[in-house]
């Protein structure tokens, strides 16, 4: 191994940069001094991609006692009822926070402007620069990290495993491959906040960074993982040979877009009752009929009977977007197809961040409180974000100052062995199987499953499992390691889940079944 190895000592060492990770690191900073470790540029997160908004009962019309019950309703029966409670209850002093640390959400005249999403009762989601809200609140809490003079950031270092040491996480093992270097990062305590698992699907609307590796580095440490079976699969991602799939926000349904087929028909009046306001699963299922009906693949959400002006004010991004590849939403239909979204389950943590592993915390989509339940309602993941990140930031803050001042130091040796010993695997392998698993996990592990196929993607894994089990150390084949780990432990947990709830459904087991009240919960042996 070539690498030289570097010994770096900080109070907190947080995984991650998303709303999550900067919102605990705001907090952290205040006792003591911060490393925030990045594995690509500080923009890449699906923070950044957030456009539709984030949901919290702020409005006169609202109430925090409604917004609880919308997202007790979406989550199909699975949701922790204090985390959901936490999350409402809380949302909107870290709003305010947010609007006072300089966040210029949109307004109408002297009032915050909300609008409306599927499966809420109310119209309670902010938005900023129409339709660039996670960009927003990432644009914020970077400038108050900044401010507070306590953090630290390294930028393109790939955290490849945590230092657990007499059976508490005390640090990281981070890559920094352009400089052939690896750090051992000491702390006093640890988050996790490295998003979503989006990039095992061969279409998602995640970032590239979402390749689950804070569930794997959980995992291999010991740590408890939760419900990892609930994907959540966004109805209308764009559709277009040479485009990216590029998400249209839920908020264009809520402002009036109605989705019709192929053949021009407007369809979900013959599957729900609320139409296109529907909860996602049951949108991104409707389509998914609908494109096998009529033998296409993709439907159409259009906007085209909405004010031209008012689209390109309301949704610029989208707007610009879809123009540079040849639509123009306010006079064409764009076609659609659903999308891998967001992963209701990841490590399981209490309502402090505070993970089975003592010494680490995990916030944000890498976590699951059980916030969410069986389906995410819209919007409401920057607000987890921002709720739970600041939690496991005084989670952290306390149990480091109860368990002692300074980090332990780890053993240079052990690590720099378990490196040398890596295999031998070359990009082209690495290539090959990463598109392969996407593409096996899309059509045996996505919108609707059966045991079959599932048993089938898991053998296929566990021969991917065996290739990649001790990779080189290069970025793009230790994020293919996580990818087929996590996979696999999507998979397994799917063929637990004997039964179809919120956005998993098996159509050999549509019902939900006698047991479907229980959690599906993982650890090693």
């Amino acid at each position: 191994m070539d690498f030289s190895t570097e010994h770096i000592s900080t109070d907190f060492l947080i995984i991650g940069g998303g709303v999550a990770g900067l919102r605990a690191a705001v907090e952290l900073a205040r006792n003591g001094d911060v490393l925030v470790v990045t594995k690509d540029a500080p923009s890449e997160s699906s923070t950044e991609y957030a456009q539709g908004g984030v949901a919290v009962a702020l409005s006169d019309e609202d109430e925090i006692s409604i917004h609880f019950d919308d997202t007790i309703k979406a989550g199909d029966g699975l949701c922790n009822r204090k985390a959901v409670g936490t999350l409402v209850e809380e949302g909107p002093m870290r709003i305010r926070e947010l609007i006072v640390w300089g966040a210029e959400f949109d307004q109408e005249g002297s009032k915050l402007a909300f609008t409306q999403e599927a499966a809420h009762s109310k119209r309670r989601i902010l938005h900023a620069q129409g339709d660039s809200t996670g960009h927003e609140i990432l644009r914020v809490l970077t400038d108050k990290v900044r401010s507070t003079g306590k953090a630290t950031k390294i930028d393109f270092a790939f955290t490849t495993d945590l230092i657990i040491e007499k059976g508490r996480c005390t640090g990281a093992i981070v890559i920094q491959q352009k400089a052939r270097k690896v750090l051992l990062v000491s702390a006093r305590a640890v988050i996790l906040a490295t998003g979503g698992s989006g990039r095992l699907f061969e279409r998602t609307t995640n970032p590239p960074v979402s390749t689950g590796d804070g569930v794997a580095m959980a995992w291999r440490a010991g740590g408890t993982l939760v419900d990892m079976e609930l994907i959540q699969f966004h109805p209308t991602a764009l559709y277009r040979a040479g485009s990216p799939q590029f998400l249209l926000s839920e908020a264009m349904r809520g402002e009036g877009g109605m989705l019709r087929n192929i053949h021009g028909l407007r369809f979900m009046d013959a599957y729900h009752p609320a139409r296109e306001l529907a909860p996602r699963d049951v949108v991104t299922r409707a389509i998914r009929a609908e494109m096998i009906a009529t033998g296409s693949d993709h439907v159409y959400l259009d906007m085209t009977h909405l004010n031209s002006e008012y689209l390109r004010k309301r949704f610029p991004r989208i707007y610009g977007t879809c123009k540079s590849f040849g639509i123009d939403i306010t006079d064409a239909p764009i076609p659609v197809s659903p999308a891998a979204h967001y992963i209701m389950g990841g490590v399981r943590t209490d309502l402090w961040g505070a993970t089975t592993i003592p010494g680490l915390f995990a916030a944000g989509e890498t976590a699951c409180t059980g916030v969410h339940g069986a389906n995410r309602l819209a919007s409401n993941s920057l607000l987890e974000g921002l709720v739970f990140g600041e939690r496991a930031g005084l989670g952290a803050a306390r149990y480091a100052a109860k368990h002692g001042k300074e980090a332990s130091r780890p053993a240079p040796a052990r690590v720099r062995a378990k490196l040398k010993n890596a295999g031998v695997f070359t990009a082209s392998d690495s290539d090959y199987i990463r598109t392969s698993l996407r593409k096996l996990m899309w059509e045996n592990v996505g919108i609707v499953r059966n045991g079959k196929d599932l048993a089938a993607a898991m053998k296929k894994l566990r021969e991917w499992d065996r290739m990649v089990r001790n990779p080189p150390a290069d970025r793009s084949v230790l994020e293919l390691k996580n990818m087929v780990l996590v996979a696999m432990l999507i998979t397994r947990s799917a063929l637990l889940r004997e039964g179809s709830v919120g956005a998993h459904y098996r159509s050999d087991l549509p019902a939900k079944g006698k047991n479907w009240r229980k959690r599906i919960v993982m650890a090693k042996g």
